[in-house]
């Protein structure tokens, strides 16, 4: 088992080798991961096996082990997921303006990869392969540091685009996997300066509050998703019903699933037991207020806790407030800053909503779902960043860049 200093030496000596390579290359390298992870399948599949069996015995929530589970189709995904980061333009090398200053010098400012990204995530494999293919097609070295729960899962996808970078022309320590997966080896990376040049944490609440307080490596904050849907007194109630399903149940354990439904009390006796009713399919336990409770038949009455939670399963806090302005501030009180969307058939309340939520992306009329690099044209993501600074929001290929400044001049000195 290798140190991490170790694996941060042979990033660092990988970096500009993988900095300077051309798009064929990656490309091809990457279509050759993409072939491997589909040839190896059945390891991998065997691998993850072995890791829901563990998490069954200790007793893992359904929505957790979801999470966990790869199958033929999943593993598939990401060999597709692979094939379309590959088909995406590089993002490296480009240069956005070039000018002339007074003393005739022509500058440019031009994208280059960030270095070498560390990334500590929890019992999602898929992140493996999709973390590696942005990573490497931006340019970037890549260390992952999964949890203990996918361990066997990740060291097997690992593996596999390793060995097909072997018989690619690119170095295959561009994408590395931390094997000690204690807590103190995250502490470790959290401090690895270094060799570190960004550490982006995948997981949730806990795992990134605890990489956002310790780490001295610069941080790209993402995932934590306590997402909210505000039913507006003059929203479609069967558009309303069919958004908050979508965003409650189509996966629920997952930063874009909704949290918290807000509604309007001049809809809320009509539209309440209609909702009920279609989350009853689902199993959804709504915790409610007061006065949220006046429309419900079965409920478990809200705590200030629940307007605080991202559940990650089939739990939906539910709250009616008397006016706009109360929705919105309890959304900007207790959203995370990741997804928040509105239904409303007022145009100018869709404006505000988008003006007044601070937020990394702002719907109205449509599922907080939606949020995802896949699902906004970026090929796969890697995470949704809830920060203001350098990235925000679902991250592609150019969020992993950073910039250099190029000058010509012809003799000019100063």
């Amino acid at each position: 088992m290798e140190t991490l200093i170790e694996l941060g030496k042979k990033a660092k000596e990988a970096e500009r080798y993988l900095a300077q390579a051309s798009s064929k290359a990656k490309n091809e390298a990457l279509l050759l991961m993409a072939e491997g992870l589909l040839r190896d399948t059945d390891k991998i599949l065997a691998a993850n096996h072995l890791d829901t069996k563990q998490a069954e015995a200790d007793g893992i929530t359904e929505t957790l082990l979801d999470r966990l589970t790869l199958t033929k189709e999943r593993v598939e995904a990401m060999a597709q997921g692979l094939k379309d980061i590959a088909k995406l333009p590089d993002p490296i090398g480009l240069v956005e303006s070039m000018w002339t200053n007074e003393a005739g010098l022509k500058i440019g400012k031009q994208s280059v990869p960030l270095g070498v990204i560390g990334i500590i995530y929890e019992a999602r494999p898929n992140v493996t392969s999709d973390a590696a293919g942005l990573c490497f097609k931006s340019g970037n070295i890549v260390i992952l540091r999964g949890g203990k729960e996918a361990f066997n899962s990740n060291l097997a996808v690992v593996t596999s685009l390793r060995a097909s970078l072997k018989e690619s022309t690119l170095p295959e320590t561009a994408i590395q996997l931390v094997e000690d997966t204690s807590r103190e080896s995250a502490t470790e990376m959290m401090k690895l300066n270094r060799y570190l040049d960004v550490l982006i944490p995948r997981g949730g609440a806990n795992l990134i509050k605890a990489v956002v307080e310790n780490a001295t490596v610069p941080v790209i904050e993402t995932g934590t998703g306590n997402c909210h849907v505000y039913i507006d007194q003059s929203a479609q109630l069967e558009m309303a019903k069919d958004i908050i399903v979508n965003a409650k149940t189509d996966r629920p354990s997952v930063c874009n699933a909704a949290e918290t439904l807000i509604i309007h009390k001049d809809v809320a006796e009509t539209f309440l037991p209609v909702i009920e009713e279609a989350l009853n399919e689902w199993n959804v336990e709504l915790r409610a207020d007061k006065e949220a409770q006046k429309h419900l038949k079965d409920f478990t009455p809200a705590t200030e806790a629940d307007w605080e939670t991202e559940f990650l399963d089939y739990i939906l806090a539910v709250k009616v407030v008397a006016s706009f302005d109360e929705a919105i501030a309890h959304i900007n009180r207790y959203s995370t800053g990741h997804s928040e969307a509105i239904v409303t058939d007022d145009y100018f309340a869709g404006q505000r909503f988008h003006r007044e939520v601070d937020s990394a992306a702002v719907y109205v009329n449509a599922s907080t779902r939606f949020t995802d690099g896949f699902e906004f044209g970026f090929g796969a993501e890697i995470g949704i960043s809830t920060q203001k600074l350098h990235a925000r929001g679902p991250m592609g290929l150019p969020e992993l860049t950073s910039s250099k400044y190029i000058i010509f001049g012809e003799g000019q000195i100063r």
